[in-house]
């Protein structure tokens, strides 16, 4: 196809050119003739190239298939997340290397119950991580979101529990420098306990074991702030049934420090309780409450009941102090007095009368007879009130006349008994 063209502006890199229909072309100047100026005739002949472009096509392909080939067959994988392991205050994370294919990685992040807990630093290097400072007996729920350019990936959800203090499976220690057979008892002891053992101090380390602060390991461990602790530890711990504290069993501390026995924190809160929690607690369980015994011997201390304690407990809670109650009569003793009083009564009215008969000279007589009266009445336990209901009587003067004797032995007045 054959075209003509007028030259309108020729410029270093591009010309004008004009056609038939006044239509404006900007046409590179370096294909033009040398020669050509403004107003010069070019004629351009056009056709199609069908070899080349059956060879740009076949190109093309083979280039789709090598960028599919390199990044499409295959794509990251999300994070594998597991459990190292666990104790009663922190956590031990780990997963595997992270497979990003062809992308880019942009970021590896970890969260907590749903939360964003931080970014891991250098996630194509470290492969596990430690929380520490978790409450005991607390469940968590993990998992790690990785961040390429290829997309974002999320592991699966991952559940760890701390522990209580009375489980010991956590606890991971190293041997140090220590005797053969001290190190073979430690074995045992960490097996019956099911605790773990491992030759090198690693992150899931919880304490390094030796006698002796030296080595490679314990620098490592230093290094780490891994607790260093003597054997006697792991033996608390068996002893004690639970996790005790290493602050009497650093390599030098004290070992006045360290509480031995199963019943150090029972004995020390008992003795701690207030007075009237122990009070409560001897009532609840029915036992009477404990009284010291007075000095005289004759004295017999009887023990309250639970009722009489529990009333003594809330008058003092009250603030007010009732008088001791009087001592109980017993039916017995009471029926022993009721002959004796009629007896004592009978003889007194028995002497009165023989007093009128035979007069004044046998007052004497009568006196003794009272006198004896009031003795059995006060064996009795009734010798106040016979004194009170008998009639006074005087003695009679030396200096009266006898005729005023009759007189005055009609005047006794009879006192009913």
């Amino acid at each position: 196809m054959l075209v003509s063209l007028t030259v309108g502006k020729v410029d270093a890199g591009v010309a004008v050119l004009l056609t038939e229909d006044k239509r404006l072309i900007e046409f590179p100047s370096i294909l033009l003739p040398p020669d050509i100026t403004s107003g010069s005739i070019v004629d351009i002949t056009v056709a199609r190239n069908f070899s080349s472009e059956s060879s740009a096509s076949l190109a093309f392909s083979r280039l789709q298939s090598d960028i599919y080939s390199t990044f499409g067959v295959t794509s990251p994988k999300p994070p594998t997340l597991r459990c190292r392991n666990a104790t009663q205050t922190s956590i031990v994370l780990e997963w595997d290397p992270i497979e990003l294919a062809t992308s880019e990685l942009r970021s590896l992040s970890l969260y907590r119950n749903g939360s964003k807990a931080g970014s891991i630093p250098r996630p194509l290097e470290q492969h596990s991580t430690k929380i520490s400072g978790l409450p005991l007996d607390t469940e968590y729920t993990f998992h790690l979101v990785l961040r390429t350019s290829a997309g974002t990936y999320a592991s699966e959800k991952l559940v760890v529990h701390t522990h209580k203090m009375t489980d010991l499976s956590g606890i991971t220690v190293t041997p140090g420098v220590m005797p053969s057979q001290l190190k073979e008892s430690l074995q045992a002891t960490v097996d019956r306990i099911g605790a773990k053992m491992i030759d090198t101090v690693r992150i899931d380390t919880t304490h390094f074991v030796c006698t002796d602060g030296r080595g490679r390991e314990w620098e490592r461990a230093v290094e780490m702030n891994v607790p260093v602790v003597v054997p006697d530890w792991i033996k608390g711990c068996e002893r004690e049934g639970r996790l005790v504290g290493v602050r009497g069993y650093y390599l030098n501390a004290d070992p006045r420090l360290r509480q031995v026995g199963a019943g150090v924190g029972v004995q020390q809160t008992q003795q701690q309780q207030p007075q009237e929690q122990q009070v409560a607690t001897r009532q609840a369980e029915g036992r009477p409450e404990p009284q010291s015994p007075l000095a005289t011997p004759s004295t017999q201390v009887i023990p309250p009941t639970p009722e009489q304690g529990r009333d003594r407990e809330e008058e003092k809670t009250n603030g007010e102090e009732k008088p001791p109650p009087p001592p109980p009569k017993f039916e017995e003793d009471e029926e022993d007095a009721e002959p004796q009083a009629k007896t004592g009564h009978d003889k007194a009215n028995g002497s009165a009368e023989k007093g009128r008969a035979e007069g004044t000279e046998e007052s004497t007589e009568d006196s003794d007879d009272d006198d004896r009266i009031g003795e059995k009445g006060v064996e009795a336990g009734e010798a106040s009130k016979l004194d009170s209901e008998l009639p006074v009587r005087g003695k009679p003067l030396e200096d009266a006349d006898p005729s005023s004797e009759d007189e005055g032995a009609g005047n006794y007045e009879d006192v009913a008994l």
